[in-house]
């Protein structure tokens, strides 16, 4: 998705960081796609870390597949996830089932930078 797409700041956005050389983010590609055809209501963005270094800046990806899953200006997850489709539905539909003022888990500080870099770059 480029410039001129517009998505509300009440979707979901789940953004998968991989590399194209890595054997198991090839595997996962087709769970998140599987995945995001489950939740229309979100935002499925899959960013290859090399092609994208523009977005990725300093951060230092050490596992694959890394998830960010945002909404509106906070980021509510980042960090590696089990490449199995359970895991990411459980995960989106607890943070989809929440208050999102009752999330308060601990994200890195240059997880919220990453998510406005990626927010302006797909137009959200």
């Amino acid at each position: 998705m480029g410039a001129g797409f517009q998505v509300s700041d009440s979707q979901w956005w789940v953004v998968c960081l991989c590399a194209q050389w890595c054997g198991t983010c090839r595997d996962y590609r087709a769970t998140f796609d599987q995945v995001s055809s489950r939740y229309p209501q979100a935002h499925f963005v899959w960013l290859d870390v090399e092609d994208r270094e523009d977005l990725v800046g300093d951060i230092d990806v050490e596992t694959f597949p890394t998830l960010l899953i945002a909404k509106s200006e906070t980021v509510y997850f980042f960090g590696p996830l089990l490449p199995q489709i359970q895991v990411l539905v459980r995960v989106l539909d607890q943070l989809d089932s929440m208050p999102l003022a009752s999330i308060t888990g601990a994200v890195v500080p240059e997880a919220k930078p990453l998510w406005q870099r990626i927010r302006r770059a797909y137009g959200g």
